[in-house]
């Protein structure tokens, strides 16, 4: 029986030094990620800051070609407005643009047509009005995805 514990506790030593080479190595990887991925930050950091003041230069450079022919007030709001709109271009472009599958649907993306369902259009030769033999369907809301097997969860439920 000591044997066995004997045994015991050196597979438990072993599990716990094998735990430990373990955490070592995942930390040591870690950090060399960490310090690879912080250098890129910081390159990207320090890019987006020489974007902007060159782009600052090139606005300062528009504004004074345009102050040559132009009071200095105009020029100046010439070149506000030039770059509100390629802000507001830059900002469209940036925006996800909805899948194809979606192209035909307006509701599903907010728009002024999103409260009013799709119209429904009668199959063709069908009778229209007052006992139509096809009578149109209730759309289904737009942010309401429809329940697989069509139950309803919110229905109270009777059993027999």
């Amino acid at each position: 029986m000591e044997r066995i514990d004997h045994l015991e506790h050196l597979d438990k030593h072993l599990v716990d030094e094998l735990a430990q080479v373990a955490r070592e190595t995942i930390r040591e990887e870690l950090r060399e990620q960490t310090r690879k991925q912080r250098r890129t930050a910081m390159l990207y950091a320090a890019s987006g800051a020489l974007a902007l003041y060159a782009g600052a230069a090139l606005a300062l450079a528009v504004g004074l070609a345009l102050g040559i022919g132009l009071p200095d007030w105009a020029a100046a709001l010439i070149t506000a407005a030039i770059l509100g709109v390629l802000a507001y271009v830059l900002r469209g472009a940036a925006r996800p643009h909805p899948r194809p599958a979606d192209h035909g649907h307006p509701a599903r993306h907010g728009g002024a047509d999103a409260a009013q369902p799709p119209p429904v259009v009668p199959p063709a030769g069908a009778a229209t009005g007052l006992g139509a033999p096809y009578p149109p369907m209730p759309a289904t809301p737009p942010d309401e995805a429809p329940r697989p097997g069509g139950i309803d969860p919110e229905a109270p439920h009777h059993r027999a």
